[in-house]
């Protein structure tokens, strides 16, 4: 299949689980059913809870939210470890901004989302070490994954992908140049990590510290 059309099946995807995951998923299932056929039944047990971890990790269920275009709904699934006002312009929206970040565990739906309508302006890939992602250092050295997007109001905002201790693969399915709505797929962070955005200063924030989030559900606040 075309890499074009197969990043955006993945982001019109049905299933119940993540395409990223089919490969693993398959292959642990397969894995079950040899080590049943051979006789080594306690093996299996074990092969067999695996793959439904796997397949617990990569579930991606269906969600829809009605938003009208200045409303922000958090990227990503997980909790809300910081909420930070920046009154100066050394940060990635390069002027006063809202930041606010989610930390994911290896519970949690691993899908990211696009938080609000607009259009891809830039997409920075950068590679970098993997510390956990709730210390504040995770955030400038870890590797990440950065997107700038322009809302239909003219607004800049930025996400972030960012690894963590055991992530070691972030995707995106997005490229700049794309037009994309609130709650639509627009990546995945394999096994725990963290999602930062920046927000106008002026922005009204709801979202507190400590608040379990859902991706394409909750809403962090409002831009002007």
């Amino acid at each position: 299949m075309d890499p074009e059309k197969l990043e955006k099946t993945r982001i019109r995807n049905k299933l119940p689980v993540a395409r990223e995951g089919l490969p693993f998923i398959f292959v642990g299932g397969a894995l079950t059913f040899f080590l049943l056929y051979v006789g080594f039944q306690i093996i299996a047990v074990f092969a067999g809870i695996l793959s439904l971890l796997t397949i617990y990790f990569f579930r991606d269920p269906e969600r829809a939210r009605d938003c009208d275009d200045k409303t922000v709904l958090t990227p990503a699934d997980g909790k809300i470890i910081d909420i930070k006002t920046l009154n100066d312009g050394k940060n990635l929206l390069g002027g006063p901004a809202v930041k606010i970040s989610v930390f994911m565990t290896i519970f949690n739906v691993h899908v990211n989302r696009v938080p609000i309508s607009g259009g891809i302006s830039k997409i920075d890939y950068r590679p970098g070490s993997f510390f956990s992602a709730n210390l504040d250092k995770a955030a400038e050295q870890n590797e990440s994954n950065r997107i700038t997007l322009e809302t239909e109001n003219g607004h800049r905002i930025v996400f972030v992908q960012i690894a963590g201790l055991i992530a070691r693969r972030i995707v995106c399915w997005v490229d700049e140049g794309d037009r994309v709505k609130t709650g639509q797929r627009f990546g995945l962070i394999r096994f725990g990590s963290r999602l930062d955005i920046y927000l106008p200063i002026d922005s009204r924030i709801c979202a507190q510290v400590n608040q379990r989030v859902k991706a394409g559900e909750t809403i962090l606040g409002y831009i002007p």
